[in-house]
């Protein structure tokens, strides 16, 4: 046997047994990228040795996901999957041997959709009623799973859903695609952590196993959705074109994605694409790639099928974001709060672009929900610029040498034992001089999240620690040019230009400095707030509880938490520090350029396209406005940026009136010209 002809062996045998474990077993052993690697590895051979193909080989049929506990149905056409691209010369290439096979002259256009990251279901009604429901099974059959798609909110039981929709055919079949929304898979899985259950790794293969219960109850009790974004069969009506496809669905009243966009050649699909690899993390659902097809149904038509994948559509796939690899050993963490983080070492793996070796484990209460162990095959997940994390172990590959993860009892810098606060999810370290704390803390006071002071990085803050020139945050502003040009690497206009940042540091506002002490709970929305209520740190510093909870988005936690912090003698005496080292700590009162906001109450969320949340938070004040850390029945409007967060939902169901960025420059603009 050749070398050649030995590796396709190998990779027959590994997606044989993959797709054993992740249908059958629904334990899978690797992630879906992971597979698609082999899986492409496998099909690039067999192109280039046809000779070695097989009726066996993965290749020769499409998936297959049917299960012994349903009923049978055969598709009226069949339920292809897509080939795949990973750049705009595969993209190239497929349109070139598509016009090979056309007239000359042919003009292609596109229709560009999301790569929905779902479960595949084929939905048949006759005379407007929802009568059977399959899965995509093996492509030409699929199991009934009827029953637990009427649970499914989204699918129509009947249809035209849209009381102006036109008339339903007497027979109309779709395809579409049942998933979570993303903030539905985190609400199952809170609740399966409320219940003292495993969290689900993979939003796909929950809904997949959601959407088989043979109870349908079971699959009502889960927040599934569908978007449907094909016509497979109809009576009476002839569909020529893709995007008419999707407005005819829209029509009849179902769910299409509406994101979905029309364009007239190649070359503009392929500029669309880098902006959907940047919207993937802010969609409210999981995408891995976008599908374009051929808009012209004729002409996908007249193009056929090649092997299992019809040659009017691809897929276009995304790098992946997820990656299995060996959880080698955990290191714990102090932040500058005390808390206790495990962090996990990890065999180094390639995701996203980059190579990672280091990912977060969250807290211990995870790590036991999640059954995660030392030496666990783990899968990783790392979305755009969030640091990775480890959102779960393939069991199915564990051999029995693994290791549990347990909170460690002392603290692992200064030996203080651990303490878990009643109620708690976290363990701290109660030590506040504990040398991580306290270098944690300092390189929070400085950093751009704080002080903002320019070139005072970690390493600076580590290299003053160990030459016991720093032992709390105050002792920044008592630094001097002498020792510090002792210093390796410290060189005079280095050392000039860091006194100098420092110095200018001391006139940050009251809130910057509120925000810079790192106090539990405290970010620079409510620092804002605290500032702005008690104008002094004098009068911050006095206020009790009962006070502190009078400022709107402060609640009880949070106020016994600040008015602890002003009761420890080690925060006093930096406070009494930075007083003396002329560090200000009073409120400056905003420049008011209109009164046009007065009386109303803002709040921010998400990453606005050209103000900061400090910008903003300065635009709505010096109109007179005021902007808060959470939403209320008080607020009056909630500006939203990309990416938001729970914020923006709240305000949808308290019925607050949300804006964009261009929306509040009108409301200024509107208000002001009154």
């Amino acid at each position: 046997m050749t070398d050649i002809a030995r590796r396709v062996a190998d990779l027959r045998r590994l997606l044989a047994d993959y797709s054993y474990r992740y249908y059958v077993l629904s334990q899978p052993a690797v992630t879906d990228a992971e597979y698609d690697l082999l899986y492409n590895e496998l099909v690039a051979i067999e192109q280039d040795h046809p000779e070695l193909v097989t009726p066996d080989s993965p290749t020769q049929r499409a998936g297959n996901d049917l299960s012994e506990d349903f009923a049978k149905v055969r598709h009226p056409a069949p339920i292809l999957s897509l080939s795949n691209a990973f750049s705009a010369e595969d993209l190239q290439a497929w349109e070139e041997r598509n016009l090979r096979l056309l007239p000359t002259g042919t003009q292609l256009s596109y229709v560009l959709e999301p790569k929905l990251d779902g479960l595949t279901v084929v939905i048949t009604y006759e005379n407007g009623v929802l009568v059977q429901a399959a899965t995509r099974g093996s492509g030409e059959i699929g199991d009934v799973v009827t029953p637990n798609i009427r649970t499914i909110r989204t699918i129509p039981l009947r249809i035209p859903a849209n009381p102006n929709g036109p008339e339903a055919p007497e027979k109309l079949v779709v395809r579409g695609e049942v998933l979570f929304l993303k903030k539905d898979f985190e609400a199952v899985n809170q609740k399966q952590i409320e219940a003292g259950l495993p969290a689900y790794v993979n939003a796909r293969n929950t809904a997949s196993g959601s959407l088989k219960q043979k109870d349908s109850r079971m699959t009502a009790a889960r927040p599934l959705t569908a978007f449907i974004y094909q016509v497979v069969e109809v009576s009476g009506k002839t569909l020529e074109n893709q995007w008419d496809n999707l407005r005819y669905l829209r029509e009849l009243g179902f769910n299409t994605s509406p994101d979905a966009g029309y364009f007239p050649t190649l070359s503009d699909v392929i500029q669309q694409i880098p902006t959907w690899e940047t919207r993937r993390n802010s969609l409210e659902f999981e995408i891995d790639g976008v599908v374009i097809k051929v808009a012209d149904l004729k002409i996908a038509r007249e193009l056929g099928v090649v092997g299992k994948d019809p040659r009017g559509a691809i897929a276009y796939k995304f790098p992946a974001q997820e990656a299995s690899t060996h959880l080698l050993d955990v290191v714990v963490t102090v932040g500058r709060t005390g808390k206790i983080v495990p962090n996990a070492r990890l065999e180094p793996v390639f995701i996203g672009g980059v190579t990672v070796s280091n990912a977060t484990l969250h807290n211990y209460d995870i790590v036991h929900t999640l059954d995660i162990r030392v030496g666990d095959r783990v899968v990783v997940k790392r979305a755009g610029d969030v640091i990775p994390n480890v959102i779960g172990a393939l069991t199915a590959e564990r051999n029995g040498s693994e290791k549990p993860i347990i909170p460690p009892e002392r603290c692992p810098f200064c030996d203080t034992p651990i303490i878990r606060p009643e109620g708690a999810v976290d363990y701290y370290c109660p030590n506040t001089r504990c040398p991580e704390r306290v270098f944690r803390q300092i390189e929070f006071f400085v950093s751009r999240a704080g002080l903002d002071i320019e070139g005072f990085g970690g390493q600076t803050v580590k290299t003053l620690i160990d030459k016991g020139l720093l032992h709390d945050e105050a002792d920044v502003f008592s630094l001097t040019a002498e020792p510090l040009l002792e210093l390796d690497k410290f060189a005079e206009k280095k050392v000039n230009n860091l006194l100098a940042a420092i110095e200018a540091a001391k006139a940050r506002p009251l809130s910057q400095v509120i925000t810079a002490l790192g106090i539990e709970g405290v970010g620079s929305t409510i620092a804002v707030d605290l500032a702005n209520h008690f104008g002094s740190m004098d009068a911050l510093q006095a206020a009790t509880p009962a006070l502190l909870e009078e400022v709107d988005g402060i609640g009880g936690i949070l106020a016994q938490s600040i008015f602890d912090w002003f009761q420890d003698a080690y925060h006093l005496s930096v406070l009494d520090k930075l007083r003396a080292a002329g560090v200000n700590m009073q409120n400056t009162a905003r420049e008011v350029a209109s009164d046009s906001l007065t009386g109303k109450t803002f709040v921010l969320t998400g990453t606005l396209p050209t103000l900061s949340r400090d910008d903003a938070t300065t635009l709505i004040e010096s109109h007179g406005g005021k902007v808060t850390g959470s939403v209320s029945k008080k607020t009056d409007y909630v500006v939203v940026g990309d990416s938001p967060g729970s914020k923006a939902e709240k305000a949808a169901q308290l019925g607050v009136a949300i804006l964009s960025e261009q929306d509040l420059f009108a409301l200024i603009g509107a208000a002001s010209s009154e």
